[in-house]
């Protein structure tokens, strides 16, 4: 497996840490509000890993995305709180990551 692949994963796996903190306290902030969905963390940065499992956490994290959006429609940029801000940067740095495994996996088949 690509050494890129396995070091991305593992950020992934670190910062989907972070989104289930970010995820709980955001429920505790905002108790009437939907609960951001769940986005499985990876076991660990392998092949199988990619091959069973990603396309999953990647239609996850899309309805993670679409609920942090939808969420700051609600409300304004400048009534944003911590926990609502926690959640939308640990949102887009999986979205970051996310794209760079997908990057590679389509550069590497080729």
């Amino acid at each position: 497996m690509e050494v890129r692949l396995v070091q991305l994963l593992a950020s992934f796996i670190r910062v989907s840490g972070d989104y289930a903190l970010a995820r709980l306290e955001f429920a505790l902030q905002h108790p009437n509000a939907p609960a951001p969905p769940l986005i499985d963390r990876p076991p660990d940065a392998s092949e199988e890993t990619l091959r069973t499992r990603w396309p999953d956490i990647e239609l996850q994290l899309e309805q993670a995305h679409d609920h942090v959006k939808q969420f700051a429609a609600q409300s304004s940029k400048q009534s944003e709180d911590t926990a609502t801000g926690w959640l939308r940067r640990t949102v887009q740095e999986l979205d970051q990551y996310a794209r760079a495994i997908r990057w590679v996996l389509t550069v590497t088949e080729r």
